[in-house]
């Protein structure tokens, strides 16, 4: 994980986060196995917000943790979710962006208009229709809640991996319905919910970084890639 192209901010940002991850896990007595999910999913995501390839890296290890955290805590949806989605997506992700790399960071682009209003429009649709299966499943909590989180990841994940800026637009409201729906497993007394408040509190705060360091990387590549397309 290279750090030479990293500004002040951004290292003291990881820095940062890795540390609330280790002080909160001692304070909550968490196990250790909750703490490095806590951990890599920390390094995953700010990796994620500078365009670093390593995200996928450490999103590994975070996506099969999550998701026996997840399954443990009677979240079938997250469980499906990280498994047999988002694990593999990390595989996807490092194969298209290992060949639009500007030395440490990833080529970015923007969205068209007509391409968000598509995306919105999937997006509910499909929060509806999973979110009423997963209300019919034995056990399942917040089924709707779930819902959306799932169908705005998948989203997410897939503009990610295509490198558009927008999905730190979905990951912001990801991250905000997550915070709300493991905050209602804690006080339920799930096991290890207040690790995973405090790890999607953290994501929350990286993500709205991630829209704007993104907006920045977007504008630049895209007009560098115009210059290219004029001079060629």
């Amino acid at each position: 994980m290279p750090l030479k192209n990293w500004n002040w901010f951004e290292k003291i940002w990881l820095l940062s986060f890795s540390g609330v991850a280790l002080i909160l896990s001692v304070l909550w007595k968490d196990t250790l196995f909750g703490f490095s999910v806590f951990l890599s999913g920390v390094i995953c995501v700010v990796l994620a917000a500078k365009g670093s390839i390593w995200t996928y890296a450490w999103g590994m290890y975070n996506t099969l943790g999550h998701a026996w955290i997840s399954w443990q805590s009677g979240l079938y949806g997250e469980t499906m979710l990280n498994a047999l989605y988002f694990f593999p997506m990390q595989i996807v992700g490092w194969w298209l962006w290992r060949e639009r790399m500007n030395e440490e960071t990833v080529q970015m682009r923007k969205i068209s208009p007509a391409g968000g209003i598509a995306l919105g429009v999937l997006c509910a649709l499909g929060t509806w229709g999973y979110g009423w299966w997963l209300s019919t499943l034995p056990g399942q909590q917040t089924p709707y809640m779930d819902s959306l989180t799932n169908v705005l990841s998948v989203a997410a994940q897939i503009l990610m991996a295509l490198r558009y800026r927008e999905q730190w637009a979905l990951w912001i409201i990801i991250n905000m319905v997550s915070v709300a729906m493991w905050s209602l497993r804690l006080t339920d007394g799930a096991e290890e919910a207040a690790t995973m408040v405090a790890m999607w509190s953290a994501y929350l705060v990286n993500s709205v970084y991630g829209w704007i360091s993104w907006s920045r990387g977007a504008d630049r590549d895209m007009k560098e890639e115009k210059h290219r397309e004029l001079t060629a």
